[in-house]
């Protein structure tokens, strides 16, 4: 049986406004930064969003967290749409849905103490009354932090530190779901494993679901069980993080997996061909007609630039019976690099 849907999105956009000057006019734009994408989360999962600079990933982090609003879309959490809730509503969503900041130094306050940062959400949402200290303590103590450092400041933490900080506060009100943006990009590569290990051992511990922004396609492969590849403000391969990996196709997760570390060559195999890509990413001003990818895709033809694909399940996994809701692989692409995969990687449902 499967865990219950915590997280549905459906035709998610964000588009900001602003205004050019064209020639001797001022003329209305909008930046496309996200433009229409559905994805779900069931309780315990993980879902990694991955994709180049500017693709929309931490836009979408900020409007499922309610930080901005949607253009338009659906998000509903736990069956309930918060997508037009008023502000005054949006207290009681944000205990359940927490955020973990990508810079661990700019996301604290420096001029409190790690009690007062930890301890601001029990006082907002009313927690642990006459217990905040205990509580502030239990917190440090989870994370790896002395519990006796609670009257210390964040100058006196090192980055690692600051992040496990980080990581207390969004767990401070026993959230359901914790969007972490990039939160080990700052940190240096041993530490990035402490603190991964970290998040993994208490998203099984109190049983969490994640949406894990992140460049890094290793760290996503170690702790996601779900991956969906942004492009210019759309999702163009969805699906279980196996079949993103072991058999990408769309050209673009190729992409992105040909220019990975592959550790495979300590073993003795021979390297995949790396794939380069040929120009820039288009504007999200004016992107491109069809397939945006399509500017720089090896593939591209004529239908590519007039109609725009739709993210299908891939016809090797409509095709295995017992297939899962949910555990459909999705791409976006009219020539798709289509691989067998294995029937043992589906679960009965």
């Amino acid at each position: 049986m499967s865990d219950p849907t915590l997280l549905e999105v459906t035709d998610l956009v964000r588009h900001f406004p602003f205004r050019e000057v064209q020639g001797l006019r001022m003329v209305k734009a909008n930046v496309r930064a996200v433009d229409g994408i559905s994805f779900t989360v069931r309780q315990g999962q993980t879902l990694g969003l991955v994709g180049e600079s500017g693709c929309g990933k931490s836009t979408t982090a900020r409007l499922v967290t309610r930080l901005d609003t949607p253009t338009s879309g659906s998000i509903l959490f736990q069956g309930r749409d918060i997508t037009t809730v008023k502000e005054s509503q949006l207290r009681g969503i944000r205990r359940d849905i927490q955020m973990i900041f990508q810079d661990p130094y700019s996301s604290l306050n420096p001029r409190h103490t790690v009690g007062a940062i930890l301890g601001t959400p029990l006082r907002v949402h009313g927690l642990h009354r006459g217990k905040e200290k205990q509580r502030v303590q239990q917190l440090l103590e989870l994370v790896g932090l002395n519990p006796e450092h609670i009257n210390r400041y964040p100058s006196e933490f090192s980055g690692g530190q600051r992040q496990r900080i980080g990581i207390a506060r969004a767990l401070a009100v026993e959230p359901k779901l914790i969007i972490a943006d990039e939160p080990v990009s700052a940190l240096d590569v041993s530490i990035q494993a402490q603190v991964m290990n970290l998040l993994a051992t208490l998203r099984d511990e109190l049983d969490l679901a994640f949406i894990f922004v992140a460049h890094d396609l290793g760290v996503v492969r170690h702790f996601c069980d779900q991956v969906a590849v942004m492009y210019l403000g759309k999702i163009v391969e969805y699906g279980d993080k196996r079949k993103i990996y072991e058999a990408p196709e769309h050209p673009y997760t190729q992409a992105l997996l040909s220019a990975a570390p592959d550790i495979n060559v300590a073993r003795g195999i021979p390297p995949k061909e790396r794939i380069r890509l040929v120009g820039d990413v288009p504007s999200p001003i004016n992107p491109p007609s069809g397939c945006r990818f399509r500017t720089r895709c090896w593939k591209a033809q004529e239908v590519c630039a007039t109609t725009e694909p739709p993210l299908v399940a891939a016809e090797n996994d409509v095709a295995l019976r017992g297939a899962r809701e949910g555990g459909l692989h999705r791409h976006a692409c009219h020539f798709p690099e289509v691989k067998t995969h294995l029937v043992a990687e589906v679960e009965p449902a």
